[in-house]
């Protein structure tokens, strides 16, 4: 299963790049923010998917859909793992 993940913006790694350190349930990756109209700034939530952020969201939002997500047990716990073996090249 492939979900949309809040994650909030902890780092900016690379901003030509458009890469920022994100932590989602405690794991911290680095994404791509350059589908982004702007770059987020720390503390920001964002939608993440397979490396890239894909939209900003509000605090709000993210917390509830993370709850949601969590709640799924599983498939959540899965995407998780798939998140900390990751890695943005």
């Amino acid at each position: 299963m492939c979900l949309g993940i809040p994650a909030q913006v902890v780092a900016v790694v690379d901003p030509e790049l458009g890469l920022v350190k994100v932590d989602v349930s405690g794991v911290r990756r680095t994404v791509n923010t350059l589908l982004l109209e702007a770059q987020p700034p720390l503390g920001a939530w964002v939608l993440i998917h397979v490396g890239f952020a894909m939209s900003m969201i509000d605090e709000d939002e993210a917390l509830r859909t993370r709850t949601f997500l969590e709640s799924l047990g599983e498939p959540y716990d899965t995407e998780l793992d798939e998140l900390r073996s990751s890695r943005v090249q």
